[in-house]
C-alpha cells in the first residue's frame, strides 16, 4: 500500500509541474502585460522599471523556476492588473464557484436518478422516449446558448429570476454565500441549470444503464417470483444497487463542474473564479491566469487520487495491478 501512495503521489506532482509548466509557456504569447497597464504616453524607463518590478525581464525558465518555487508555499504572486494578492483575489471568488457547484451537482441528481430510473422501467412509453430525445438536444446545445435561452425566458420575458449577479451575500468568516438570503437564492437558481444540464444527462444515462443491468440479475428475477411489489423491487433492490457508480461520477465530476463553470459565470456575470480567469485573459494577467489553472488542476488530481486510493483499499487486486 505504501508504494501504490508513493507512486500516486509522484504522478500527482507530475501532472502538477506539466500542467503549470504548459500554462505558463502558453501565457508568455498570449500579449505584454506591459503594453496594458501603461499608457500610450509611458517613457521606455518607465515600461522598463515596470518590467523589473514584475519580474518580466528574467529568462522564462528563471520566471518559471520562481513560480513554481512560491506556488508550492502558496504564493502565487501579484495580479498584473489590480496588485492585489493573487491567492487572496481567487480565495474571494471560491465561495461563489463552489456554491453554484454544489446545487448543480444537487439539482443533477435530484432530476437526473429520477429520470433515469424512469426510462429504465418505463422504456416502451412516450414519456421515457421524450426524456430520452430532451436529454439529447439538452447536452448538444453549447453552455452559453442554454444561458442565454434561460435568462431570455425566465428574466426577460417571465420575469422570475435574476439576469445576472449573485444577489445579496452573508459573509460567515472569510466565507460569502447567498444561500441564506432569498436574492441570493433566487439568484443562483438559473446558472445551477445552465451548469447542471449537462450533468443530468450523465447521470440519467447512467442509472438507466444500471438499472437495466441490475434488473436483469437473478436476485431480482428471484425476488420478482417472490411477490415481492414493484415499487420495493425498483428503488429498494435495483435503485441502491447501482447508486455507487453514480456518486463515483459525481465526485470526478465536480472538478469539471469547477473547470467548466467560467462560461456560465461569463454568461450570468457570476463573480466566481471562473470569471475572474476570463477578465484575467483579457488584461493579460499572466499569475492569475496560471494560479487559477494550477488551482483546478490540483483539484483534479486531488478528487482522482482520492478516488484511486478508495477504490485500492476496497479492492486489494488493484494495489496489486501496479506492480
Amino acid at each position: 500500500m505504501l508504494a501504490f501512495l508513493i507512486k500516486r503521489s509522484a504522478n500527482a506532482i507530475f501532472v502538477m509541474l506539466s500542467v503549470s509548466f504548459i500554462a505558463f509557456m502558453i501565457f508568455r504569447f498570449v500579449g505584454d502585460p506591459v503594453e496594458l497597464m501603461l499608457n500610450e504616453q509611458a517613457t521606455q524607463e518607465q515600461r522598463d522599471e515596470l518590467r523589473t518590478r514584475l519580474g518580466l525581464d528574467q529568462t522564462f525558465i528563471a520566471q518559471y523556476g520562481t513560480f513554481v518555487v512560491n506556488a508550492a508555499q502558496g504564493d502565487f504572486g501579484i495580479s498584473f492588473r489590480n496588485q492585489q494578492d493573487v491567492l487572496a483575489m481567487i480565495a474571494e471568488r471560491f465561495p461563489a464557484t463552489f456554491e453554484l457547484v454544489i446545487v448543480a451537482t444537487i439539482i443533477s441528481l435530484v432530476v437526473g436518478i429520477p429520470m433515469g430510473v424512469i426510462t429504465a422501467i418505463r422504456r416502451q412509453t412516450w414519456y421515457a422516449e421524450t426524456m430520452q430525445f430532451t436529454s439529447i438536444i439538452g447536452v448538444s446545445l453549447p453552455s452559453f446558448v442554454v444561458g442565454i435561452g434561460l435568462i431570455l425566458i425566465f428574466s426577460v420575458w417571465l420575469g422570475w429570476f435574476p439576469a445576472f449577479g449573485r444577489g445579496d451575500t452573508v459573509q460567515i468568516g472569510w466565507w460569502s454565500t447567498g444561500l441564506l438570503t432569498h436574492s441570493g437564492r433566487m439568484s443562483i437558481i438559473l446558472p445551477a441549470l445552465s451548469l447542471s444540464l449537462f450533468q443530468i444527462t450523465l447521470v440519467m444515462r447512467l442509472v438507466r444503464a444500471e438499472m437495466l443491468e441490475v434488473l436483469r440479475s437473478d436476485f431480482i428475477k428471484f425476488a420478482r417470483a417472490r411477490g415481492v411489489p414493484a415499487r420495493i423491487l425498483h428503488f429498494r433492490h435495483a435503485l441502491r444497487n447501482c447508486l455507487m457508480p453514480v456518486v463515483t461520477m459525481t465526485a470526478m465530476q465536480i472538478g469539471g463542474l469547477i473547470a467548466f463553470a467560467l462560461v456560465t459565470e461569463t454568461v450570468f456575470q457570476w463573480p466566481g473564479m471562473g470569471l475572474l480567469f476570463i477578465q484575467a485573459v483579457t488584461f493579460v494577467d499572466v499569475p492569475i491566469m496560471a494560479a487559477y489553472l494550477c488551482i483546478v488542476a490540483l483539484i483534479f488530481v486531488l478528487l482522482n487520487t482520492i478516488v484511486d486510493i478508495t477504490y485500492a483499499m476496497i479492492d486489494p487486486r488493484l494495489r496489486g495491478a501496479e506492480k
